[in-house]
């Protein structure tokens, strides 16, 4: 089920259970976990993308063993907010995904959030061959907290 309204998606979840961010990337799905509260996001792991049943596949499992009661798919929106052929993509995956879990689907605006993650790993002095194996993860982070914050905000995160 697809909930766009960040409200909605609040709604449909139980009061307790983690959540998934996901940066979904031609390559690469970046997954980060929250915690049952959902008060902190933290990088999971970064599944490598093969074909979309694969992915799902791997991505549902992930979400089953750790017990995640709810999606956030980053949306890349362009810089000035328009929708591009990325947008496009990320929509048709929540749609096929959505036909494999009943998992309540939301998205997030994911501007940014890959020049975020690469300064912290650069703050850190993490080296560029740890930096590309963890971005997309790191990435995923600031997707979910970005929405696990502004659940906790709205008054929507109760717990």
């Amino acid at each position: 089920m697809i909930l766009p309204a960040i409200a909605d998606f609040a709604a449909a979840l139980p009061r307790h259970g983690a959540l998934a961010g996901l940066d979904l990337g031609t390559v690469t799905i970046g997954v980060a976990i929250s915690d049952t509260r959902r008060m902190v996001a933290s990088p999971a792991t970064v599944i490598k993308r093969v074909k979309f049943t694969q992915d799902a596949a791997a991505l549902l499992e992930l979400c089953a063993r750790r017990e995640v009661v709810g999606l956030v798919l980053g949306l890349p929106l362009n810089m000035d907010g328009s929708r591009g052929p990325r947008v496009q993509s990320t929509e048709a995956f929540a749609r096929n995904l959505e036909k494999l879990t009943p998992l309540p689907i939301t998205f997030w605006d994911e501007r940014l959030s890959t020049v975020a993650a690469e300064r912290v790993l650069l703050a850190a002095d993490t080296s560029r061959k740890r930096r590309d194996e963890v971005i997309d993860q790191v990435a995923a982070g600031y997707i979910l907290q970005g929405a696990l914050d502004r659940m906790g905000a709205g008054g929507m995160n109760v717990g």
